[in-house]
Parts: structure tokens; C-alpha cells; sequence
């Protein structure tokens, strides 16, 4: 069902704990309420609203979104365009949809288009770019995406070396879960290279505890969280240039320095002395679904867990998520060099089909620090933009703050998920098995990467 922003403003007003002070356009002030929604501790910022000026008289215009966030996710993203809608008199009509990839294709090809979508792969983008329906980004939002992102987000957005589409969302896969309480008292410190997260490892292994948990079941989709372990470490080991060769194809998927990735990543995952703390032998991290894989370490039976910042909601309910909380996570630290490790992640992309200037005038809205603060401040936990123009103290939580502060690190290098990139007959298929085969099966890296490579359509 379609979603009308203009008729939700009382709602933002209660729920930004903000005053936005719109300036320009002859806005009125929109003054903040108790807390609410985010929960964002009282602030004061402008949204000016000359940016969006030089796109004309767009008083009545509407403009059509479409995207795969539904409620209650929904909610957070129609508030915080209420501030572009006073300033310009646009009506932002919003659209979510549980079939959005498949639909949306359908509904470009018959003609159909939303005016923007948030195109969560860039695969996809690659598709509807191929049949002429998209239309490239206006200069305004190039200009934001040129100034406010690590300059791979650009090239995700783009295809054929011309840009298209701005980043929106993001997150951040590169963490490691613990409980600092358990760190404390058992005097561990957090580990900044990977030589001492295996020797921390080690250590905990010695007191006859296991010291991770993983899991890799998730239903027809089970093997993913291990693409991730692969990805991690190949980013690790042999760096970001090697990293796009393989997930573009121009190396061998078993190319020997993939192979040592994965021999690297399982000398934590097949290791029985490491593996799988409070659920069973190395085997049954095949078996537990991933949402079921860090529970242990509530309870002290694992001690860490690697998976995405999103994880944290999968926590219980009550479970405090915080440095001095029961559960928080570190960066899973890089290997050999020191320094910023690289970070793993995903987001969505706002794809325009309209070349309207209301259309354009939301896509720089969009693609601006000031929509990454507003949205930071109506979304609760789990939302977090790559947007360094985002402050991170207008997230509510702390490993979103983290996360933030990961993507906004100058010297952090970025890479999107690899398997989201690859044809989905690999990234989605054959590596999902074979992975889950590596572990069920232990199946060697070699076998397992071959057959990958074997199974990569021929064009």
C-alpha cells in the first residue's frame, strides 16, 4: 500500500527530539517534542533549504519511492523527508514492497518505473541500467557523493564509468561480538592485529573453554555468513585490488591467494579447539542458524562471534549493546600490517526514472549530510549511512556509532560484499553450498573453490 509522508509530520514533530530550523523558502520552524523513534538527545541544526532552489517552482509536485523497506522500517525513512517537503512543496509518496527486486524489474520493463527506487545490489542497478530506464545522477548529487564518500561507493553506483545512483544506507559486516564484562574479568584485551586475536584465541582455549561460535544456517540461503568470513580475509591477505579481480572474475576463483584466505579463515572455523562454543563440534556451525550463533556468549559458553553490526538484533530483548553493556563488538582487526583494518560491507543505492526536476531536487536531498542526520535521528537502532558528513552522535547505538565512525576513518579502505556482486548463480548458489560443504563435509578449500570456479557462467 502506498505510503503519503505529508500527512505523517505530527508524528516527526514527537519523534525527532530535534528542532530543525528550516531556513530559505520562507519554511516555518518544526519544534521537537519529547524524545521518540531514534531517541536522539535534543539538538539544533539547519536545513537550508537554497540547495534545492535552483531546481525551480516544484510547489505540488510528487514525487514516487519505491523500495523493499516496509513497517515498521518504513516509518523512520517517510518522517525524514518531511523537511524536504516543506521546503520545496513536493509530496514524497512512499512505496515498500516484500517482492521489490522482482517487481521492480517487472514494473520498469512494462513501462511502469517509480520515479526512485533504493536499489539494495549493484548487480541490480547493472540490469535496469541495461534496458534504458534509469537515468543518470544530476551533477548536485555527484557533487555531494564526490564530497561526502570513500570513493568505491561512487563506482558501486556506477555502470560503464557513468554514476547513476548515490549511496543511502550502509552497513558494516567487519565485527567481532563479545561481552566486555567477560573480557574484564578474565583481563583479555581487545585484539588490534590478527596474530593477537589468534593468540587471545589460543589463550582461551587453553583454559578448556571455546573460544568462538558461528553459525551459517539460514534456511534455502544457509552458507552466506560464511561468504563473509571469505571476503574478510581475502580483503586481509591479499588487499583490495586482488579482492575486485576475484569478485569481477579476472583471477581464478581458486586462485592460490584466495585458497590461503580461506585456509586462513579456517583455522578459526575447522579448528575444534576454537569451535563451536555452546553448540557443538566444528560440524554443527553448518546447522545453527546465524541468528542463533552469538547467543552463547550470553550465557559464557563462547567468548566471541563474528558477524554484522545488524546483529544486534538478534540480541534478546533487554540485552544492553554498549561498551559497558552486555554484549559489544570490535573491528575484526587486519592482518600483517597495522593499521585501519578494511571494512565489509553493503548499503542501498537511490536510482532514479525520471529526470524530473522534483525527482532531482529528492535525489540531493538524499545524497546530502543533512538527510544522514535527520534519518540518524528518526531511525531507532540498526541504521546507519557511510555519508561522512553523518554525525555519529545523532546515532542511537553505539555499535551503529562505531560503524559509522569505521566508514568515515580516512584510511579505512571499503569493499561492498563480494557475493552480492558476483552472477547469483555463484554468489547465491554455488558458493553458498560449497561453503556449507567446507564445513559440513570438510571439504578442502581447494575442492571447494574449484568447484566454484567451475560452476561461474561462461558469459
Amino acid at each position: 500500500m502506498t505510503m503519503r509522508a505529508r500527512g505523517r509530520r505530527s508524528a516527526l514533530a514527537g519523534g525527532l527530539g530535534v528542532a530543525l530550523l528550516l531556513t530559505g523558502c520562507g519554511a516555518d520552524e518544526i519544534d521537537g517534542g519529547d524524545s521518540g523513534g531514534g531517541g536522539a538527545e535534543a539538538a539544533e541544526f539547519e536545513l537550508d533549504c537554497a540547495p534545492y532552489e535552483e531546481f525551480g517552482d516544484l510547489e505540488g509536485e510528487t514525487v514516487n519511492v519505491y523500495t523493499s523497506i516496509t513497517d515498521p522500517e518504513d516509518q523512520p525513512h517517510i518522517d525524514s523527508y518531511v523537511p524536504f517537503e516543506e521546503c520545496t512543496g513536493v509530496d514524497v509518496q512512499y512505496e515498500g514492497s516484500r517482492e521489490f527486486e522482482a517487481q521492480l524489474v517487472v514494473r520498469v520493463q512494462s513501462g511502469n518505473a517509480p520515479d526512485i527506487a533504493f536499489i539494495p545490489q549493484p548487480g541490480l542497478l547493472g540490469t535496469l541500467v541495461e534496458t534504458g530506464a534509469v537515468v543518470p545522477a544530476p551533477e548536485q548529487v555527484e557533487a555531494n557523493v564526490d564530497e561526502y564518500w570513500e570513493e568505491s561507493w561512487k563506482e558501486y553506483g556506477s555502470v560503464d564509468g557513468t554514476f547513476y545512483a548515490a549511496p543511502l544506507g550502509a552497513n558494516a559486516k567487519s565485527f567481532v561480538w563479545y561481552s566486555p564484562s567477560m573480557f574484564d574479568e578474565a583481563g583479555y584485551e581487545i585484539p588490534e592485529t590478527w596474530d593477537d586475536m589468534i593468540a587471545l584465541s589460543e589463550e582461551i582455549a587453553g583454559t578448556g573453554a571455546k573460544p568462538w561460535c558461528a553459525g551459517i544456517g539460514s534456511g534455502e540461503a544457509t552458507g552466506w555468513p560464511a561468504t563473509d568470513w571469505l571476503e574478510d580475509v581475502l580483503l586481509r591477505t591479499a588487499g583490495p585490488e586482488v579482492y575486485d579481480q576475484w569478485v569481477n572474475h579476472e583471477i581464478p576463483f581458486n586462485d592460490p591467494r584466495v585458497v590461503e584466505a580461506l585456509n586462513t579463515a579456517g583455522e578459526i572455523l575447522k579448528n575444534p579447539e576454537f569451535v563451536n562454543g555452546g553448540l557443538g563440534e566444528v560440524q554443527s556451525i553448518a546447522s545453527t542458524e546465524f541468528g542463533d550463533a552469538g547467543l552463547p556468549i550470553l550465557d559464557g559458553s563462547c567468548w566471541m562471534h563474528r558477524q554484522a553490526s545488524f546483529y544486534q538484533a538478534n540480541w534478546p530483548e533487554g540485552t544492553e549493546v554498549g561498551p559497558d553493556g552486555d554484549v559489544f563488538a570490535f573491528p575484526l582487526p587486519p592482518i600483517g600490517d597495522e593499521g585501519a583494518p578494511p571494512v565489509l560491507g553493503g548499503g542501498e543505492f537511490t536510482a532514479a526514472f525520471s529526470e524530473e526536476p522534483a525527482v532531482q531536487a529528492f535525489q540531493t536531498f538524499l545524497s546530502s549530510p543533512e538527510w544522514a542526520n535527520i534519518k540518524a535521528q528518526t531511525s531507532g537502532p540498526g541504521w546507519v549511512s557511510a555519508n561522512t558528513g553523518l554525525d555519529p552522535e545523532n546515532l542511537e547505538s553505539p555499535i551503529d556509532q562505531l560503524a559509522a565512525e569505521m566508514f568515515q576513518d580516512p584510511d579505512a579502505v571499503f569493499r561492498f560484499d563480494g557475493s552480492d556482486l558476483m552472477p547469483g548463480e555463484i554468489g547465491a548458489g554455488a558458493l553458498w553450498s560449497e561453503l556449507t560443504s567446507w564445513i559440513a563435509n570438510d571439504k578442502s578449500s581447494e575442492a571447494v573453490l574449484t568447484d566454484v570456479e567451475n560452476a561461474w557462467p561462461a558469459s
